[in-house]
């Protein structure tokens, strides 16, 4: 399980605590760590604020992880070369917003990433990572179910 944010996500805590809260990037992190160990996941994270650095991450996620949770930020609305890194590695993705985009300025709109994403859980804080991660738990167990399903 991998989890990628992108730029200025490592100032959460700090930048704009009304629109993005006060939990950082760190404790983010390592309450998906713990509940993944709940959950049986073991979950890797990475943060760049480079979009190439993002885009190797992601294209190194191939055959290595099951599925991955994707909160890219900015270039959410720009990237259209991360959107093709995400959909050419063929996992299952989740896109997280900490803010409700639909809320905002109306560049952040669009989502490049929403298009090839099986979920996406914006506007609830730090809990949409959680409850992507739950999200992914929920369809691993649903896929090793009977073939019925």
């Amino acid at each position: 399980m991998l989890v990628v944010h992108g730029p200025n996500l490592n100032l959460l805590g700090s930048r704009e605590p009304a629109v993005y809260g006060k939990t950082t990037l760190a404790e983010i992190d390592d309450r998906l760590k713990r509940l993944g160990e709940e959950l049986g996941l073991d979950v890797r994270s990475f943060q760049s604020n480079h979009e190439g650095a993002l885009i190797d991450r992601v294209q190194e996620a191939r055959g290595t992880v099951q599925a991955l949770i994707i909160n890219a930020g900015g270039f959410t609305h720009t990237s259209v070369a991360l959107r093709d890194a995400v959909a050419a590695v063929a996992l299952p993705v989740i896109e997280v917003h900490l803010s409700n985009l639909a809320t905002r300025e109306k560049f952040r709109h669009h989502s490049y990433l929403t298009p090839i994403c099986v979920g996406q859980i914006v506007g609830l804080g730090a809990l949409g990572y959680e409850l992507a991660l739950r999200a992914v738990a929920q369809m691993k167990r649903l896929k090793k179910g009977p073939a019925t399903r």
